[in-house]
């Protein structure tokens, strides 16, 4: 049975205990052992992390330990995945640039607040991830990220949708759903989900959720299968 340590906290505005509850439900519906947190302490027992097939992070700003994130960024090079949502990844731990590294992006603004109507794109439906799933409008806050530009983008969305200070600015299209390695680790990340019955109002953002951790949570059973050595990460990481 695959495993999967959820941790949830920070600010309530995004809701982590109705997400993780909900991200808990889709795992064990598909066979996992799930378990949530409420504490960062979760992640000191490096062995227990190591132990896992995903991290899931539902945790706004906050600051997490360096050990914490010492052992998540061991564990997700050694093949541990890492999926998370909106905020709860990818505005987390701002502080932590190591953090940020992994996940492959971080927020810095939503222009218009939480009720801006938009569309999500598909943009690679070769990706099993987003495999039939045709574009979709969302109503919720839009995220702007700086990215990096590692990632492989799955969906977009077209910013400017409202009057900001960006608007004097060419149209661009800002990733929505990406995926990236961190190591042997597989990371995931979905920026809706502002609050949680964001994915009741848009189904095929659930989808999309569950598909994206799934994926993530093979990359330790791929690593494993085709011989990649888990150790080389760790030890060329001594050197950083």
């Amino acid at each position: 049975m695959k495993k999967a340590m959820i941790f949830q906290g920070g600010w309530d505005g995004h809701q982590p205990e109705l997400v993780s509850k909900r991200f808990a439900g889709l795992l064990k519906n598909n066979g996992f052992q799930a378990e949530v947190f409420d504490s960062l302490d979760c992640l000191l027992d490096l062995d227990k992390v190591m132990d896992q097939d995903l991290l899931v992070a539902c945790w706004t700003g906050g600051n997490m330990p360096r050990e914490c994130s010492q052992n998540a960024a061991k564990a997700i090079g050694a093949g541990v995945g890492l999926a998370g949502c909106h905020g709860g990844m990818c505005d987390a731990f701002r502080q932590d640039t190591e953090w940020q590294f992994i996940t492959g992006g971080q927020w810095v603004s939503h222009p218009g607040g939480g009720d801006v109507e938009y569309m999500v794109n598909i943009n690679s439906k070769s990706d099993p991830i987003v495999a039939d799933i045709q574009d979709f409008p969302v109503k919720s806050e839009h995220y702007y990220l700086h990215v990096d530009p590692a990632i492989e983008i799955l969906a977009t969305t077209r910013f400017p949708a409202v009057t900001y200070y960006h608007i004097s600015n060419k149209p661009i299209d800002m990733p929505v759903v990406w995926t990236k390695m961190w190591g042997n680790g597989r990371v995931f990340y979905n920026s809706l989900g502002h609050n949680d019955d964001v994915f009741d109002k848009s189904p095929s953002a659930q989808v999309i959720m569950l598909r994206g951790m799934l994926w993530a949570a093979e990359g330790k059973a791929y690593a494993r299968e085709n011989g990649l050595d888990t150790k080389r990460f760790e030890n060329e990481a001594k050197m950083y």
